[in-house]
């Protein structure tokens, strides 16, 4: 798309919103659009399906991103094993089955005609362990569906640097049997790309040289996906999931260096990535004297080869290239066993115990080679790269949930978990552990439309078998040691949501949180000149999440709703080097986006915009600090039409403000005046010492342009 159609194009979508504004005297009589307030039932807040028919959805995700105040968690990522429940959506009531499929993912599968309804209600108030704050359930009907039932949507995009077609997922669900079957196919696909100066200075502010960077991304992550869901006329449940899923990534920085006195430089980095991973996981729900047992079972592999190459051309005709590559390759696995049995007593008292055994492993494989003089690349000795790391890990839980009045619900859980973690190789070590684990939750209703949740909770992280390994960074010639003697933080959690609604105008939640960590995850020195991830006694951090949807139907603007979403969070530990308090490193500071969409009355025309914004702390090594910062927030306008030939038409403009990346790397140490080779010409040193150089650079990537077309059959 050249520039001129470009801009074109933005000209002809900025015509259809100005023109959306103003409906015409025909379409303001035929608006109908239907409330998007809820009814109570129950203590719960229903709405129907038809209540989001304003919406022309094509899936249950299109309907649930519309509802006032509410926002999809899809809980922790590192969360051990499958544990308790921590995503706020259920299906029929029932957690999401397997542990490849969060709730977008899923919701996007089921078509909104299988809809009958969507509920909000508190979690701890439910039979099911581990869940407060407001949760979301859908209610559908695809047990009924007689025929075969799909969606579709393609998503390509453009920028300057180049084109996205690939992007898109398709699902066909229908009859198999007695049970219910789901067959999906979906590709993340990405090709992204940014360019703009780099300049670098050293401690005194001197310009020692310039870069001129090309920097481009693509990936492509196709995926296939089959989910059979069977129940009993006795109530009895099985469902299986299967996927299999390949990744595939290519990364260059193509750089041209200039600095006064000195020949010029070709610098290039690369990296690609080809990965499969997949998971097969079932489960098998069903009555068992007084209460119901469910058994899960879970299996993940993957495999992942690796190659990082970082090279520099002199065009001196003198000097010899130089250049290094690093080359691991991993095979990583998760198994899974979960019994989960449920009975309830009088008085309404919910009573569980859950057992979960586990064992994952990361074995890992890596050449590291530079090129010598006469341009073969000879091995380096690697101490602690090639190794395996295991964990065996067994938990259980009790459970225990009733309401204490009316309108007070009462859940709390105890347990905890034993877990063995080896490594094997040069500094392999064997530990064990034992770690307590539970919660508490209370869920009040003071009055209709106000609902308050306190959760007070003891969990323990999972660790990242990777800080294990050594690993070596060669566009910047830096790495890890990797740290055999890593142990799983902990810590002590602690929540307050509230969530009011608005009548008419909608709904807003506040959720206040304080967190205290042991043994966190940080840069820690191993030897005067190295470093590995280890742990830290504790650290802090505290803030507050807020979500709100406001609805201009009572003041005359049908059909118009105005989301916002927002955090701002604190942190603080000591550090290992200076001891002084700062932020855990690459923490968030702040996150906010705010989007208007407006469904025209009487007309199948939406129009909307949108910005965000997202700020994290610096990321601290104990040789070098990186800062990343945007120039402006990001932001974006679209036009939306619902019936173009049966297909839901989204075309969205983005980077409305032009956006930049901006980033700054210090690193310490001392000069050694080899100005062609500043990385490998000057001694590291630690960041309470003298600063050796900083890079500056800021990169553009220019308006995207984004097309939506979806549909449903």
């Amino acid at each position: 798309m050249n520039d001129r159609l470009r801009v074109l194009t933005g000209i002809a979508t900025g015509a259809i919103i100005a023109s959306s504004l103003f409906p015409t005297a025909a379409q303001a009589q035929t608006a109908s659009l239907t409330s998007l307030q809820p009814r109570t039932e129950s203590g719960r807040q229903i709405y129907d399906a038809g209540q989001f028919s304003r919406f022309n959805p094509r899936t249950a995700l299109d309907m649930v991103r519309q509802v006032p105040g509410f926002t999809i968690d899809t809980g922790d990522s590192d969360e051990r094993g499958l544990g308790q429940a921590d995503e706020n959506v259920l299906i029929n009531g029932a957690r999401i089955s397997g542990k490849n499929n969060d709730a977008f993912t899923f919701l996007g599968r089921i078509s909104a005609a299988n809809v009958v309804r969507i509920e909000i209600v508190d979690g701890a108030t439910l039979s099911i362990s581990g869940l407060s704050g407001q949760v979301l359930n859908l209610v559908t009907n695809v047990n009924e569906t007689s025929g075969p039932s799909g969606n579709f949507k393609w998503d390509p995009r453009w920028r300057r640097s180049g084109s996205n077609w690939f992007s898109g997922e398709a699902s066909v669900s229908s009859k198999l049997g007695k049970g219910d079957f789901t067959l999906s196919i979906e590709n993340d696909a990405a090709r992204n790309g940014v360019e703009g100066p780099e300049q670098v200075t050293d401690r005194f502010g001197n310009l020692l040289f310039e870069r001129d960077e090309v920097a481009r991304y693509s990936q492509d992550r196709p995926k296939l996906s089959a989910a059979y869901t069977i129940a009993s006329a006795g109530g009895s449940v099985f469902n299986a999931n299967a996927a299999y899923q390949l990744f595939r990534k290519r990364e260059t920085v193509a750089t041209d260096r200039t600095q006064a006195g000195q020949p010029d430089i070709f610098e290039l980095y690369s990296s690609s990535e080809n990965e499969w991973n997949a998971e097969f996981s079932a489960d098998y729900e069903f009555s068992l004297g007084t209460g119901r047992l469910k058994l899960i079972g879970l299996q993940r592999l993957e495999h992942s080869p690796v190659s990082d190459f970082f090279g520099q051309t002199f065009f001196d005709g003198v000097t010899p290239a130089k250049s290094s590559r690093f080359d691991p390759v991993t095979d990583e696995g998760e198994s899974i066993l979960r019994a989960e049995y449920g009975w309830k007593t009088a008085g309404g008292t919910d009573w569980g115990v859950s057992v979960e055994g586990a064992y994952n492993f990361l074995d890992n494989q890596a050449a590291l080679a530079v090129l010598d003089a006469q341009g073969i690349f000879q091995p380096v000795a690697l101490t602690n790269a090639n190794s395996k790391v295991t964990e065996y890990r067994g938990e259980i839980i009790g459970s225990y949930g009733r309401p204490l009045t009316d309108n007070l619900n009462l859940q709390a859980t105890l347990g905890g978990e034993y877990s063995k973690i080896s490594q094997s190789g040069a500094k392999g070590e064997s530990r064990s552990f034992i770690r307590p684990k539970g919660s508490v939750s209370l869920a009040w209703r003071p009055e209709p439309g106000l609902d308050v949740s306190l959760k007070v909770e003891r969990s323990v992280g999972q660790l990242n078998f990777f800080d294990f390994v050594e690993s070596v960074d060669v566009s910047q010639n830096s790495g890890n040691a990797g740290n055999p003697g890593l142990v799983p933080p902990q810590s002590w959690r602690a929540e307050l949501e509230t969530t009011q609604k608005l009548g008419p105008w909608g709904s807003l939640t506040v959720n206040l949180y304080g967190e205290k960590i042991s043994d966190i995850v940080d840069s820690i020195p191993i030897t005067a000149t190295t470093e590995a991830r280890g742990n830290l006694d504790s650290a802090t951090s505290y803030g507050v999440e807020m979500v709100t949807s406001i609805l201009f139907d009572p003041i005359g603007w049908t059909g118009a709703k105005l989301d916002i979403e927002g955090e701002v969070r604190k942190s603080a530990l000591r550090d290992p080097l200076t001891g002084i308090h700062r932020r855990i490193s690459d923490d968030k500071i702040f996150t906010y986006e705010a989007s208007l969409r407006h469904d025209i009355p009487g007309s199948n025309w939406a129009w909307g915009a949108g910005v965000e914004e997202s700020r994290y702390s610096d990321f601290l090594r104990l040789d070098q600090i990186t800062r990343f910062r945007t120039a402006a927030p990001y932001s974006w306008i679209f036009v939306e039409h619902k019936d173009v030939l049966g297909l839901t038409v989204q075309a969205n403009l983005g980077n409305l403000f032009g956006r930049a990346e901006n980033f700054t790397r210090t690193a310490f140490g001392d000069l050694l005046g080899q100005p062609g080779d500043l990385d490998r010409g000057f001694i590291r040193g630690r960041r309470n010492g003298p600063i050796a150089f900083v890079e500056d650079r800021s990169r553009q990537f220019g308006l995207i342009y984004r097309l939506t077309v979806s549909g449903s059959f």
